[in-house]
């Protein structure tokens, strides 16, 4: 038997997630296909303070009740988010799907993951006993293993408002947006008058988690785009290794291919 109750204040859905036996509950496009009878399900969608969507700081907060469509549909929101947005199933799991929901399934294949993954975005994690902050970078661990506490919630998404202009993002799957992602690819690159301010990749459904090769991209920040040219192969080569794809419904060869070549694509739009 199902037993389901809602929260209406972030108070009250911490105490309640104090027994972990509950488990949050936003739009259940996930959670209903797993369809676990003896499940006790929190519902969050009704908490003001993680249904919000605000800049501040120039940093853009997003409540993670926010829905895709709602995403879709905010001014404030970057386009690069958006787009990704829009590659979400179809409209009805739009409207129901929440960002919360699609960190906290702990898929390499989030579409919105992907996104916060290259935005370099930080997540609001709190409990009845207190709150932290913590990179998305570092809240995934493998696959389906997340560093969220029995007793914690996903409260919120924080990433810069700006910077994010200058992107790139792919998606390849079988049926465009009804498709869950065969492989996905975002980067995004800053550029200060002739420099290069940041400079981000992230690789998702190629391995346990999304891959966001950090360090390696570092190679690229601070040059101009002439000294990014003459490290582009070293560049390559270095992410060529990094990437080591697993087996799937498509096959490491395919995974890697597809990688590499959207990677190759992303540089030489953007000039490099």
């Amino acid at each position: 038997m199902v037993t389901s109750v809602f929260a209406h204040s972030l108070k009250e859905a911490l105490e309640y997630r104090r027994n972990p036996k509950w488990i949050p509950y936003c739009g259940g496009t996930d959670l209903m296909v797993e369809g676990d009878e003896g499940a006790a399900y929190l519902f969050v969608n009704q908490v003001p303070e993680m249904r919000k969507i605000l800049v501040e700081d120039n940093r853009l907060r997003l409540g993670a009740a926010v829905t895709f469509t709602e995403i879709l549909n905010a001014a404030e929101v970057p386009q690069i988010l958006k787009e990704a947005m829009g590659d979400i199933a179809a409209p009805a799991i739009r409207n129901a799907g929440s960002i919360g929901g699609n960190i906290g399934n702990g898929s390499a294949k989030a579409d919105s993951a992907l996104v916060f993954m290259v935005a370099d975005a930080d997540l609001r994690l709190a409990s009845a006993d207190g709150e932290r902050i913590l990179p998305i970078k570092d809240f995934y661990l493998g696959r389906k293993h997340l560093a969220l506490k029995p007793d914690e919630l996903i409260v919120e998404v924080i990433m810069p408002y700006k910077g994010l202009e200058n992107y790139y993002y792919q998606k390849v799957g079988a049926r465009d947006a009804l498709a869950i992602s065969r492989l996905s690819f975002a980067g995004i690159m800053e550029l200060e008058g002739d420099k290069i301010k940041n400079f981000a990749t992230a690789f998702g459904a190629v391995a346990d988690v999304i891959l966001r090769p950090k360090e390696i991209d570092a190679i690229m920040i601070g040059k101009t785009l002439e000294e990014a040219k003459a490290l582009k192969e070293e560049y390559l080569k270095a992410i060529d290794a990094f990437i080591v794809p697993i087996r799937g419904r498509v096959s490491v060869e395919y995974r890697k291919d597809v990688a590499m070549n959207l990677l190759k694509d992303f540089l030489e739009v953007k000039g490099l």
